[in-house]
């Protein structure tokens, strides 16, 4: 196996970008540059994640683990690419990684393609609940409650699928947990979907999402709130107990 050379895109300490920055290095792969966004936009997407996984732990803050890996970071005041292709250009990656960023389009997604591909992983099973507050949605709407990894694709969420996996969901599971249950899968199917192009079988994996008879969603405090109380009700569809 040889770890593959990838640029990590995130928000500046997301905790997506976090825990799945801690899951790669602990399989051995270490971005060759950590490109992080610094910014109000990415500040408030930042606490909202936080706001959603409540006092559950994840990796060590990104300055901490770059740090002692010695992996050099530049920081962003938006993932676009004015600001970003300078250094994918430089760098030269064969995969491009994002760990917890806003929604990124145009060249970079161009460069990534014509290279090893632009990995995503997302806290929702992809077709079912793709966009934003995937747990929310899911415990609203009844849907299964899982992560996915998958390419980038310029529609949103709808990119080849690297895998995916349902997570079992016990009666008495809050919000904070189930948000934090999807965030810890997602960086561990990241990790392996690396861990597949590095031993060059990542293609094997992929596998079209085809078309999706469900919506886009998007973050809806109102949605937010009622899937909480649903889950203090007990009346979840999902339950494995």
């Amino acid at each position: 196996m040889s770890p593959p050379r990838y640029i990590f895109m995130a928000i500046r300490e997301h905790p997506w970008g976090r825990e799945m920055l801690a899951r790669l290095l602990e399989a051995g792969f270490a971005p060759a540059l950590i490109i992080e966004e610094d910014s109000d936009g990415g500040e408030v997407e930042r606490e909202k994640f936080e706001y959603r996984i409540g006092s559950h732990p994840v990796g060590p803050p990104m300055a901490d683990q770059a740090r002692k890996q010695g992996i050099p970071v530049v920081t962003v005041p938006i993932h676009n690419d004015e600001h970003c292709m300078g250094y994918l250009e430089e760098a030269e990656p064969e995969l491009i990684v994002f760990g917890g960023t806003r929604i990124i389009r145009g060249a970079i997604l161009e460069y990534g393609d014509a290279r090893g591909g632009v990995l995503n992983a997302h806290p929702g099973l992809l077709p079912e609940c793709r966009g934003s507050a995937s747990p929310a949605w899911s415990v609203y709407l009844d849907i299964p409650i899982g992560a996915s990894c998958h390419f980038c694709s310029a529609t949103i969420d709808a990119g080849d699928l690297a895998g995916r996996r349902e997570i079992p969901v016990r009666r008495g599971a809050t919000y904070q947990d189930l948000c934090h249950a999807t965030l810890v899968e997602a960086a561990r199917l990241m990790a392996e979907a690396v861990a597949a192009y590095a031993d060059g079988w990542l293609d094997e994996l992929r596998t079209p999402q085809g078309d999706s008879e469900w919506p886009t969603y998007r973050y809806d405090a109102e949605i937010e709130r009622a899937a909480i109380a649903k889950l203090e009700r007990g009346e979840y569809r999902h339950y494995v107990d």
